[in-house]
This record gives structure tokens, sequence and C-alpha cells, in this order.
């Protein structure tokens, strides 16, 4: 079958293309992207919905074989497929939504590792929603500069500002399983803490990261807290948890993540088995370089790499 899944636009990482609504029964793990955003929230950054597209086009420049991890080739060890993209409607967020959850709710049947690529942050929500909804008892660990759990913005409940609010509010979500990881900095309002506190949920600063001697050890931790009471973990990725030096196209967040960082935190998680993730605002049209993009499969093999080894 053809690597192409519209257009010039190929396969994330060369997995088999799904998208014509073939089996899941041949792969191990599944992409699929979600060409969403919402209302934007802060200046000129924007066009989050090219993410998916250019994620895909980027990654392939990749192989799946990382020798600083014991010189492992991830497609050695896991068949993924690609199957395509949500089919949103930019002019109406309720349906969107919807589809977002429909759509994700037939891949958690299959009980593959699910990677969602985004879009902003708002598409979260949905993706756990189709989760509890199964009846699963979810933990979330979430690595973001911010909370993302204001109420709403400008009335908008689904906003990229407000994933965590409606989780909080989702029944199979354990609150006190959020792990809220990476938090920094002033965009922060002071009422995102209040109501992550408030809920229940669990923040790790930047600074809790620092401190820490042994950054592996620290994410079988967090990964312990998160996965307290619950059935499954659910890793959430923004890209401005990284400083923006590594990561040129998202807003400039300063005092973040390093990329080495991100992907051994990313990888020690997924080694206790998390159940799926997404990777959210990647932003083309700031960066020329697509520099920002071209990170995330370096951040999924990692990850893939860890779930592998979960496996054994």
């Amino acid at each position: 079958m053809s690597k192409y899944l519209y257009g010039n636009t190929p396969t994330f990482l060369g997995a088999k293309n799904l998208s014509a609504g073939e089996s899941l029964e041949d792969v191990d793990a599944v992409v699929y992207g979600v060409p969403w955003e919402g209302a934007v929230t802060w200046g000129d950054y924007t066009g989050c919905e090219l993410g998916p597209k250019v994620m895909r086009l980027t990654s392939g420049r990749y192989s799946g074989y990382l020798p600083e991890l014991d010189h492992i080739d991830v497609f050695e060890h896991v068949k993924l497929g690609d199957v395509g993209d949500v089919d949103v409607v930019p002019a109406d967020v309720e349906e969107t939504m919807k589809r977002i959850t429909d759509f994700t709710s037939k891949l958690w049947q299959s009980d593959k590792f699910l990677i969602g690529l985004g879009g902003d942050h708002g598409i979260t929500f949905p993706i756990v929603r189709a989760l509890a909804e199964q009846g699963k008892k979810v933990g979330i660990l979430h690595l973001d500069a911010h909370y993302d759990n204001l109420p709403s913005h400008n009335g908008d409940q689904y906003a990229r500002c407000s994933p965590f609010a409606r989780l909080y509010e989702q029944e199979g979500v354990r609150n006190e399983s959020i792990i809220h990881t990476g938090i920094h900095g002033p965009r922060n309002l002071p009422e995102a803490g209040r109501n992550a506190r408030d809920a229940g949920a669990v923040t790790v600063t930047i600074n809790d990261i620092r401190k820490q001697d042994d950054l592996a050890k620290y994410a079988r931790e967090l990964y312990a807290m998160a996965s307290k009471d619950v059935d499954c973990v659910y890793l959430s990725i923004c890209s401005d948890v990284l400083d923006f030096a590594f990561n040129p196209g998202g807003p400039v967040d300063g005092n973040g993540l390093t990329s080495y960082e991100l992907v051994t935190l990313v990888h020690e998680i997924c080694k206790q088995g998390v159940i799926g993730m997404d990777f959210v605002e990647v932003y083309p049209q700031q960066d020329n370089n697509q520099n920002s993009a071209h990170f995330v499969s370096t951040v999924i093999l990692y990850a893939l790499a860890g779930w592998i080894h979960s496996k054994k």
C-alpha cells in the first residue's frame, strides 16, 4: 500500500497506511491526526491545525534506530499504522469535539498504543473522554508549561486553555492522578494554580524537575502518582513544556525543559506502561525550518522505545 495519506503527505515515520479503513489487526501502535485549532488565546500563535501534516512530512527524514538507547531499532519491535485524520469541522466546536471522541473511541477499542498528533491542546479532552466512557479509570501525565485548566476562553469551553478544566469534570478521570508536570512561567494565571489545587490535581513545577539528580527515577515516581487508583495512564505533551530554545516554533516560554530532559522523561514514563499519548501545539507557520515538527519524531520514537520495554 502507498505510504502517502493524501497528496504529498506521507504516513508518519513510514507507518502502514490504514487511512482507507483497513484493519488494525496487523499493527501494534496507531498514529492519527487531529488538525484542529479552536480559539486563539494569544497573539499570532496560530496555525497548529497544520501540525499533523507537517509532523508527517518531517518524519520522512527518520528511521527507528536509536543508537543512544542500546542500539534499539524501534521498528524491529513495533508495527506502526497511520489511520489519517479526524474529520474536523472548522466552524463547529461542539461537533468537532464529538467527532474526535467518536473517532478515538473506535481506536481505543482496538487495544493498540495510540498516538495523537495535534492540533491545539483542546483535543486532549475528547480523546480522554472516549477512553473514560469505555469504563476505564484514567490518570494523566500532563507535560506542559501551562495548566490549561481555565473554565473557558471568550465563552469557548473547549479552548486550548481549558481541556483540563473539562477533564476535572469528566467521570472516570481521577483528578488526584492528573499530574501537571513541568509547569512554569508567568503566562500561567494565579487562578490556574488554584483550579488545580481545588480539583485535587498535582502540580510538578520545572524547579521540582530541576532539583532531581536522577531523571529516570523521577519519571518512575511521576508515573506512580499518575497510576494510583486508576486502570491506565495517558500521556499528553504540549510543545511549550520545552524551553523556546528547543521549540523555536512555539511561544516564547523560557526556563523550560531541554530536549534531553523531555525525551528522557517520556522514555522512562512510557517504560512504565502508558496506554496512549498525544503531542500538541506545533506551529509550522512560526518555524521556517520546522525544527519543532522535526523533533516530534524523536519524542515519539523515545516513547515507543519505552512502550516496547513495558511489554517485555
